[in-house]
């Protein structure tokens, strides 16, 4: 009996050891992250670490941003402003990263705008390391040029580099590198077609750099245009030519349709002339046979009509044969 009872003391004692250890074990990943906080002079609360995992928050990650932000100089972030940053979906290490290289060059940026800025699914490292190190945009993409014609007709195509530095104010909300190429191609056609020839172009590239550098074509995008540099410039078609070669053909079938017009309405008329004639014609022998009735007209004043009638009938045929003789001489 009693060594039942040793047995079954023995087994508790060896599962009381056994979750003792499990507890322990747990305890002690919580207790080296409370070790790691205060050894580097921010102490976090073990209790606020053990909530963190019931909160589903790493604390791991927390606690390793929360040390970086301190010793970088960060020390008005806080435990709950990364905890609150990660469970709205946002990447705390990134964030903090950023922020101690935008600390580090004199960027101003507070912890609201930045988590803005990560939030709202733009790189924030990139950005600061884009203020730092602008970088150059080929306008338009590589494997394309601008088309621009200027006043004289000649097609140009041109190649630039935008070189443009992150405006972190502008950053939420502003427009993309795809409005910026938009924008320069847009303003180097606008003043290349203010040239009078492409002899001015090809003459002072930096020219139409001052001119579509002037118009402001940064303004409510997240960058800010330092330069703007020609790369190339070739020649195109002779647009202007060609354009009014295609409106010459343009007008001269325009004209063959109005005289062709004018011809059927010609024929048009000549047939109505000719309807009247024979209209006209038909209604003489009723008149000379109203004539006949009414004894205005007598038969030997007929007979000298026919007469005459057919002299002149012989001598238009005669005048007709004379004539086509010429002709053939």
């Amino acid at each position: 009996m009693q060594s039942n009872d040793f047995s079954a003391f023995s087994l508790y004692m060896i599962v009381i050891g056994f979750l003792g250890l499990v507890f322990c074990g747990m305890i002690a990943k919580y207790i080296s992250l409370w070790f790691q906080a205060v050894v580097s002079g921010t102490p976090i609360s073990p209790f606020n670490i053990i909530g963190m995992s019931l909160r589903k928050i790493p604390p791991r990650l927390i606690v390793s941003a929360r040390i970086n932000a301190f010793k970088a100089g960060l020390k008005t972030i806080s435990v709950n402003d990364l905890e609150t940053h990660y469970l709205a979906g946002g990447h705390v290490n990134d964030v903090v990263r950023a922020m101690i290289a935008a600390d580090k060059a004199n960027i101003p940026i507070d912890w609201r705008q930045a988590t803005a800025i990560d939030l709202a699914g733009r790189d924030l490292f990139d950005a600061v390391k884009t203020s730092v190190n602008p970088k150059v945009i080929d306008c338009p993409e590589k494997g394309s040029v601008i088309l621009a014609v200027a006043k004289n007709g000649i097609e140009l195509k041109v190649r630039a580099r935008v070189t443009v530095r992150t405006n972190i104010k502008q950053l939420v909300g502003g427009a993309t590198e795809e409005t910026v190429i938009a924008r320069v191609g847009e303003g180097i056609v606008n003043a290349i077609g203010e040239c009078d020839n492409h002899q001015m172009v090809l003459a002072s590239p930096q020219r139409i750099s001052k001119l579509v550098l002037a118009k402001g074509l940064d303004a409510q995008t997240a960058f800010e245009i330092l330069s703007i540099d020609i790369a190339d410039i070739t020649l195109g078609d002779n647009v202007g030519a060609r354009l009014r070669t295609e409106q010459a053909e343009s007008d001269l079938q325009v004209a063959r349709a109005k005289a062709e017009e004018r011809r059927a309405m010609a024929v048009a008329l000549e047939q109505e002339n000719v309807a009247k004639v024979k209209e006209a014609e038909a209604e003489v022998p009723l008149a000379i046979a109203e004539a006949f009735r009414s004894g205005q007209l007598g038969v030997f004043d007929h007979q000298r009509y026919l007469n005459l009638k057919a002299d002149t009938e012989m001598r238009e045929s005669i005048a007709s044969k004379g004539e086509a003789a010429l002709h053939d001489a």
